[in-house]
């Protein structure tokens, strides 16, 4: 679970970048710091590449030539000595190198150097430049793991733990990163994430390209404003949270999350905001966190509904390269637009994820909803099944998704002749561009289909969206 991240005392690296000494606070960084000695091993790099050199033509010029082992160890002692700037200068002069060691043995230590300094977020996005050029490298990933948790990630830190063991370690490393996972709680008291990006749709309100519906009463003619409408939006995607520790297994967590799709047709703007608070629990190896909270959204620049919900989430690891998660929640829902569609929603989600490779995963979910409203034309049943799988590819991340729902009315609307049955058919694929980050944010492109088949004309639709944006780079 989470804490108050505490920081490391000392800690010195000599040319080889092998030695440490810290003075360690908590049992977590204890964990770490032993685990980073252990996978330390020797350095692979070599240093006779020459990093700085002069045109000697002319027999009076003096030359200055330092191989990048001279470097390293220039940024070591400017290091050593409390000259960050200089160190720094040295490390980055490094990234220029044509050996893959070199520039890594540099971005690693300046990374050290950014930890200590307390940025984080720089030090993440030069060990994720590490990763795409050298995925074999095991202390790197562990110790992108242990910067995440301190950032307050810790799904990324855990699925980093997790790519490690899938990647292969000696049986006794393996052991203490099964010690430091079941100790890992995200450490970062406040935090924020947001994306953001330009949304082309083919159908930004999910409606039928019929002209005509099917009714009781006969074909109804429908107006443009009532069939398929595409649009450029711009998506934004974020969440800010904060986190107080009670003891050392019990946080409170209070979390504001929410989403916006706006156009320039505002009718059709659709926000969310859903503000949580409550407690998380660890046992074990196990999370368990209990929240409630509420929903607004609006539509169109009204308000559309709001709610009160209720949630409890479960996380349990299985083995080293495994996860299980469970969600279950409860909403009281007044929809401002239509009172027949008040009611309880509950949902229920079971989700397994599996590290394939140190360079490549797997998930799969399996979810029930139910509406109770009502009317029982609008309450539903609905069931889904998805799949995801993520490869990296040098600095590329190639993200693919598809789903499969069903979902059925408990009985038939009054002005269509059938009861309301969907067929739900959803695929996606995602990039994210770390070669051409700007900062700690890196570009990112996805394309998703969704298709409705439904007996009720008015539900059946489909739908092309397009994101190309910014999200973290690491």
């Amino acid at each position: 679970m989470d804490c108050e991240a505490r920081k490391l005392n000392r800690e010195r690296r000599g040319r080889q970048g092998l030695r440490a000494s810290r003075r360690v606070k908590s049992d977590s960084d204890r964990l770490a710091f032993v685990l980073f000695a252990i996978t330390c091993g020797t350095a692979v790099l070599s240093h006779s590449t020459p990093a700085v050199a002069s045109d000697s033509g002319n027999r009076d010029d003096q030359a200055v030539k330092l191989d990048a082992g001279q470097l390293l160890a220039l940024a070591a002692r400017a290091q050593e000595a409390g000259d960050a700037v200089t160190a720094e200068l040295a490390y980055r002069a490094l990234f220029a190198d044509p050996s893959v060691e070199v520039r890594s043995e540099a971005s690693f230590r300046l990374a050290n150097l950014f930890v200590k300094q307390g940025r984080l977020g720089e030090a993440a996005v030069l060990l994720r430049n590490i990763l795409d050029e050298q995925p074999q490298a095991q202390r790197v990933r562990l110790e992108l793991a242990h910067i995440l948790d301190q950032l307050g990630d810790e799904a990324g830190a855990r699925r980093a733990l997790r790519e490690a063991q899938a990647g292969g370690l000696p049986p006794d490393v393996a052991r203490i990163v099964d010690r430091y996972s079941a100790a890992l709680r995200a450490q970062k008291p406040v935090g924020a994430s947001l994306d953001i990006a330009l949304a082309p749709d083919s159908n930004i309100n999910r409606a039928t390209r019929s002209n005509t519906l099917g009714t009781v009463l006969g074909d109804f003619v429908l107006d443009d404003e009532a069939k398929q409408r595409t649009g450029l939006g711009l998506a934004l995607r974020g969440q800010v949270y904060a986190r107080l520790p009670v003891d050392n297994s019990i946080n409170l967590f209070g979390r504001i999350s929410g989403f916006a799709d706006l156009y320039r047709d505002a009718e059709f703007n659709d926000i969310a905001l859903a503000p949580t608070l409550g407690p998380e629990i660890r046992s074990g190896a196990d999370r368990i966190s209990f929240e409630v909270g509420g929903l607004w959204r609006w539509f169109g620049g009204k308000a559309y509904s709001s709610a009160a919900t209720v949630g409890l989430n479960y996380f349990h690891p299985l083995g080293r390269k495994a996860q299980l998660r469970s969600a279950a929640a409860v909403a009281f829902v007044d929809n401002r637009f239509n009172a027949l569609q008040d009611g309880r929603t509950y949902s229920a989600s079971l989700s397994y994820e599996r590290a394939l490779s140190n360079r490549a995963g797997a998930g799969v979910t399996l979810s029930v909803d139910r509406q109770a409203l009502r009317d029982p034309g609008y309450s539903t049943w609905a069931g889904q099944v998805a799949l995801f799988v993520y490869r990296e590819t040098g600095p590329v991340t190639l993200v693919a998704a598809a789903s499969y729902g069903r979902l059925r009315a408990d009985e038939r609307l009054l002005l269509f002749p059938e009861t309301r049955s969907d067929r739900l058919y959803r695929a996606s694929l995602g990039a994210t561009f770390r070669n051409f980050r700007i900062g700690t944010f890196a570009p990112f492109m996805r394309a998703t289909y969704e298709r409705n088949h439904s007996t009720v004309e008015i539900y059946d639709y489909r739908k092309v969206r397009t994101e190309i944006g910014v999200t973290r780079a690491f």
